[in-house]
């Protein structure tokens, strides 16, 4: 399966500050991908490098086997983008926002765009300048959708919307999603809103991509054990895919990646406690893997 997006040791500099380290990894048709970092992780330039408006340092960022920074009008006309601060034009209603995009793109969904107008409630006689925050991101979201690109890329996209118009957005990614040949990166902050439709993660951290798979296998890798002894723990523990602990008198947490069964019995051999396993939902998994 040919991949839409090709990142091979990915590295970006911003001034004399490295932003993106070394990041390697590819979407491929129908996945749906979210990325998850704290503020000030990377997250937007990692998705501006990967639309080529800005030239790597070192590695390369590819769409459909062209670096970034060099594609065609063409391959333009497949991607559809949202911004984490749009870029509508505050003089122009909704419908002259409509006409004007509908003028360059070649393809065109015009049921989908009367349908979302009714269903996202948006204002289209009104000045975009004149328009909600909110408003004018679910305008921003239906012209990047309308063309039905086959990458869609967004940056914070419900960052502005209210519960209702979260869930609306969200179903229509899961819409989106059901198409095996369309992929979709999508940054947020919200991590609940992750698991109603995403089914692969990024997390990145300091720049740095430190988990990216399938949602389902990062939840069912991911555990905390509680070690309870019968004396006190001493200093710290020195184990392999631990990625957080406190231990506090007789009671050690341990946060595990790749946790698995066999795993516990070992453990108990090396230190004889009592032992619980809780395996974590995503949300917790992110703070866990944030601290």
């Amino acid at each position: 399966m040919r991949a839409c997006v090709s990142l091979h040791n990915l590295q970006r500099k911003l001034d004399s500050t490295l932003i993106l380290k070394g990041i390697s990894a590819e979407v491929l048709p129908g996945q749906v991908i979210a990325l998850l970092g704290k503020n000030g992780s990377g997250k937007t330039t990692l998705l501006e490098t990967i639309l080529g408006f800005g030239f790597p340092s070192t590695g390369s960022a590819v769409l459909w086997d062209v670096a970034a920074t060099e594609i065609s009008g063409d391959i333009k006309q497949r991607i559809g983008f949202v911004p984490q601060q749009d870029e509508l034009l505050s003089s122009l209603t909704g419908k002259e926002h409509l006409r004007l995009f509908k003028s360059f793109r070649p393809r065109w969904n015009q049921p989908l765009v009367d349908r979302l107008t009714i269903e996202w409630t948006i204002p289209m006689d009104l000045n975009t300048g004149k328009m909600s925050v909110g408003q004018r991101q679910k305008l921003s979201i239906l012209l990047a959708l309308a063309h039905e690109p086959e990458l869609l890329i967004l940056d914070e996209p419900v960052a502005s919307l209210d519960p209702i118009a979260r869930r609306q957005f969200l179903q229509q990614l899961v819409d989106i999603a059901a198409d095996e040949q369309r992929s979709v990166i999508f940054s947020t902050h919200i991590v609940t809103d992750v698991e109603r439709v995403a089914n692969q993660v990024w997390m990145l951290r300091e720049g740095q991509l430190t988990y990216q798979g399938g949602l389902d296998e990062l939840k069912e890798s991911v555990a905390k054990v509680t070690l309870v002894a019968a004396e006190a723990f001493t200093g710290k523990f020195s184990l392999p895919d631990v990625i957080n602990q406190k231990v506090q008198g007789n009671v050690a947490q341990l946060t595990f990646m790749n946790w698995s069964e066999s795993r516990e019995a070992a453990l108990l051999q090396q230190f004889p406690a009592r032992i619980d396993v809780q395996y974590l939902g995503l949300e917790d998994i992110f703070l866990e893997m944030n601290v």
